[in-house]
């Protein structure tokens, strides 16, 4: 039977990047993939150029039940890091807003690169190659797979979580963890658009396509969600960056809180009312997109055609207040289909901030996306699976 110093379990972006790193550092490593293409989660992120990064990244970027856990793996492995091993490896990249960092070219770029540590680190790689049993053995484990069974002192699980089963998903991380005694976070759609019934959200399905930057937020205290980003309407309900950040944070039966325009919006209506011989809703479209300025006036019950001098004071008072204050719940979301991470996870109780090492069965680690700790919309999962990889990989 064949021995490794570790096995790692999932060729993603923690998996390749801990292999590499541990292999480099002069151990013998076994990656394994069930899937039948490496890193596919990687290749379609971005628009398929990876935001491999944020330039700002720090624990109050990611959820978990356990905020504090992240702190350490992120403060030793900085996006500062990954971005000297891009310029060594010659990828180019750019800075979109809010400090996201994309690569000039493909996604493909980081997966080679990846490959490449993994490369200059002696790794084995078997991929496809399905685990069928991970045990306790005298020599620390023996993993079965279908080319076989190997043992190791160690294994690491990356093999991430639920979302986007089309390409590989599945809940084998979670099984392990439980196996082993492990407590799991439900894990939850993250990162996703948000549904509504269909009758409710008929007056707003003639919107789908439209866009707009708004205030967004739910929850409350400890837990709420706050975001100014662009919010996108579709025929289902709502989707884009804005709603992709408060999903995370949203819970079934609780309400989303909307500024689709300022709270100033009700002073700049009633002095257009002395100034302005604008229709309504062409006072309206100055700062609304045109469709929901027109659409939000019929669900008001307020003529589009109204001139300006003869709109009432509290009319436009409340027109503006629905606006800066839209409330809406959602009956649910898109799913793990369209979700782009997984939220919750192996408990961050059982498992060691320092190396990810496991609390119950010393020489287990769980790294990456299977963990419970969910990074906004941006890069920063990318960095946490960076980070979180490095730590491990440094204690194998």
């Amino acid at each position: 039977m064949e021995h490794f110093d570790a096995v790692v379990i999932g060729a993603g972006a923690a998996g390749l990047f801990c292999a590499g790193v541990a292999g480099q550092r002069g151990r013998r490593i076994l990656l394994i993939d069930h899937a039948a293409k490496v890193a596919e989660k990687i290749r379609i992120s971005g628009g398929g150029r990876c935001n491999f990064t944020n330039r700002d990244v720090s624990a109050a970027n990611f959820l978990s039940d356990n905020p504090a856990f992240c702190r350490s793996a992120l403060a030793r492995y900085r996006p500062a890091d990954f971005i000297a091993l891009l310029q060594r490896h010659g990828v180019a990249f750019h800075e979109k807003h809010r400090g996201q960092l994309f690569c000039d070219g493909s996604a493909d770029q980081v997966i080679n690169l990846l490959l490449a540590e993994c490369g200059a680190g002696a790794v084995q790689h078997w991929q496809p190659c399905a685990v069928q049993q991970v045990r306790q053995a005298a020599a620390g484990f023996e993993v079965d797979t279908a080319r076989g069974t190997v043992s190791a002192a160690r294994v690491v699980v990356a093999s991430g979580g639920l979302s986007i089963p089309k390409i590989g998903a599945s809940d084998f991380g979670y099984r392990l963890a439980r196996q082993f005694g492990h407590r799991i976070v439900e894990p939850r759609p993250a990162l996703v658009p948000l549904t509504f019934d269909a009758d409710a959200w008929l007056p707003f399905a003639n919107l789908a396509g439209l866009s707009l930057e708004v205030a967004i937020e739910t929850g409350s205290g400890k837990a709420r969600g706050h975001f100014v980003e662009d919010l996108l309407f579709t025929h289902r309900g709502l989707s884009g960056p804005a709603v992709l950040q408060i999903s995370s944070y949203w819970a079934a039966g609780q309400a989303l809180r909307i500024a689709l325009a300022p709270p100033s919006l009700a002073d700049t209506l009633r002095q257009a009312k002395s100034s302005s011989q604008r229709h309504l809703g062409n006072e309206l479209a100055l700062h609304l997109p045109g469709r929901l300025a027109d659409t939000w006036l019929q669900l008001q019950g307020m003529a589009a055609d109204r001139p300006m001098p003869e709109a009432r004071d509290r009319d436009l008072a409340r027109l503006a207040g629905s606006l800066s204050q839209w409330q809406v719940q959602p009956s649910g979301t898109e799913g793990w289909r369209k979700a782009e991470v997984t939220a919750g996870g192996v408990d961050t109780r059982d498992l060691e901030s320092r190396d990810l090492g496991s609390r119950v069965l010393p020489g287990l680690h769980f790294i990456g996306e299977v963990v419970d700790v969910t990074g906004w919309l941006g890069g920063y999962n990318f960095q946490w699976a960076w980070a979180s990889a490095a730590a491990c990989a440094a204690a194998l």
